[in-house]
């Protein structure tokens, strides 16, 4: 009986080494692109070398290549298109009625109530004017309010305020919190683990990457009495790391941003 053998080559992209690059994606693309123009120039035999004979000498280099510019963007989009950063600016602008919001606060204490999202609203049937739904967080009072703008007519046609609602944290949120936990007596921890991974004193949220959301206490198997109150009070819990660098473990602080307190757990 004969047996004929077969080799496989197979191509593995290790992962970039942990902590090296914080931004997602930026290894591990190179070879497999490099490995895919080898495998296509053996196939081909010299093909590729005479087709390309008539515009690039041999043992040149190729033409630097060219990215081309993003499509100019409107400043109104059209049907389902996402809202243009015009539209964005828009709506907020409308949903802060100047009656309302001089009494409402924003994360810092600051007058104004705190911004979280703006969304397209979903549209009506048989309607294709386009509205988008707003939403901010009034400190003084710890409510969610939401309000639907018409982008036509730059009306408020809806809006409602809601207690014990908590969504998903905004960026300055997070780094509101990240400053209530450094200038905090339990972020003498934190600190340390940064000098320790860099030798630098950490003084200020420019120098660590950090993402979190909003604390919820039912989740949670046991509870101190200082958060009893997150879910009607803005309360988040952060994951922080040295720049391009080591994890620092911050899970176990939570920071009741209505209270302005920062309470360890577990």
């Amino acid at each position: 009986m004969a047996v004929t053998g077969t080799t496989v080559a197979v191509a593995i992209t290790l992962p970039a080494p942990a902590g090296a690059e914080d931004t997602p994606g930026a290894r591990g693309t190179v070879a497999a692109g490099a490995d895919a123009a080898g495998a296509a120039g053996a196939s081909g035999g010299g093909a590729a070398g005479q087709g390309e004979a008539g515009t690039q000498a041999a043992g040149s280099a190729p033409a630097p290549a060219t990215v081309a510019p993003p499509p100019v963007e409107g400043a109104r989009g059209v049907g389902s298109d996402p809202l243009t950063d015009d539209e964005l600016a828009r709506a907020e602008q409308l949903a802060l009625t100047p009656p309302a919001a001089a009494a409402q606060e924003n994360v810092e204490g600051g007058r104004g109530p705190q911004h979280l999202a703006t969304e397209l609203a979903d549209p009506q049937p048989g309607d294709d004017t386009r509205r988008a739904d707003v939403r901010f967080y009034d400190y003084a009072r710890d409510e969610l309010i939401t309000r639907t703008v018409n982008l036509d007519t730059g009306k408020v046609e809806r809006s409602g305020a809601q207690k014990g609602v908590q969504p998903s944290a905004h960026p300055e949120e997070l780094r509101e919190a990240l400053e209530l936990i450094l200038a905090s007596p339990l972020g003498k921890g934190v600190k340390e683990d940064y000098e320790d991974a860099t030798g630098k004193e950490l003084t200020s949220t420019a120098q660590l990457w950090f993402n979190g959301d909003a604390y919820r206490p039912y989740r949670e198997a046991d509870v101190p009495p200082q958060l009893v109150r997150c879910g009607e009070h803005r309360c988040v819990r952060l994951v922080t790391k040295v720049l391009n660098g080591a994890w620092i473990d911050t899970r176990n602080l939570i920071v009741d941003l209505s209270a302005r307190t920062v309470t360890r757990v577990g």
